[in-house]
């Protein structure tokens, strides 16, 4: 799935024809961006490595960050309202992505119902992730919050064919923290509280799940179930 550059999920019937609309755009530089707030919308992009960040920023210049995207994901939903994205997405590190026009896969998808569906089920995970990030926020403590966080990326790294107890953070403390709705200080504290209560190990950016039990009852099943 990472070689085609292709949406984890879409059924391998539909890979070739989708194949057709994908363009491969070349690496986007750590701090780059793929897109602004305010760009016209004409494609949805899938990172094939690397990450990105998704970010609003406020009428006071105030700066929020929205999502994280790995690689199989879909990036640029925001603008498929109004046209233009309200949102800018950024390269967290060295970041391949594939650029699939969207007038082309709406063609492609009144072609094959099956594709159709699953990109609307693709679509609507996005939306849903979104809308539980925003209950997150307001109804959790903080310590459930960074436990969430890391169950989600378990979940979504072991659907990758990755380890689901250590994965390295393409993300800093800081975009955590901004992401969280937390203080940095917070988010850092949190990280040693964890440490020392030996649910987690940490080494630069990369985070061992050392008691996965305990980091999902803190986190809740519930709520960690595709929070984010």
């Amino acid at each position: 799935m990472h070689e085609l550059c292709l949406p984890v999920g879409i059924p391998q019937n539909d890979v070739a024809i989708l194949e057709q609309i994908v363009e491969k755009s070349p690496p986007i530089p750590k701090g780059s961006h793929l897109f602004n707030a305010g760009d016209n919308f004409s494609a949805i992009y899938v990172p094939r490595s690397g990450a990105l960040k998704t970010v609003h920023v406020n009428e006071e210049g105030e700066q929020a960050v929205v999502g994280f995207h790995l690689p199989g994901e879909l990036v640029g939903l925001d603008g498929l309202a109004s046209d233009r994205h309200s949102l800018t997405a950024e390269a967290l590190e060295t970041t391949s992505v594939c650029r699939v026009g969207f007038d082309q896969l709406e063609a492609v998808a009144r072609k094959i119902p099956a594709l159709q569906r699953q990109l609307g089920r693709l679509m609507s995970k996005e939306f849903l992730k979104a809308e539980n990030h925003l209950l997150l926020m307001g109804n959790r403590t903080a310590e459930a919050r960074l436990a969430i966080f890391l169950i989600s990326l378990s979940k979504r790294f072991e659907e990758r064919g990755f380890s689901p107890v250590e994965f390295n953070l393409p993300m800093s403390r800081i975009d955590i923290a901004a992401y969280l709705g937390l203080a940095s200080e917070t988010v850092s504290r949190l990280f040693t509280n964890f440490r020392d209560q030996a649910m987690i190990a940490t080494e630069g950016r990369l985070v061992t799940l050392l008691d996965l039990e305990q980091v999902q009852n803190l986190a809740g099943e519930s709520a960690a179930e595709g929070a984010l």
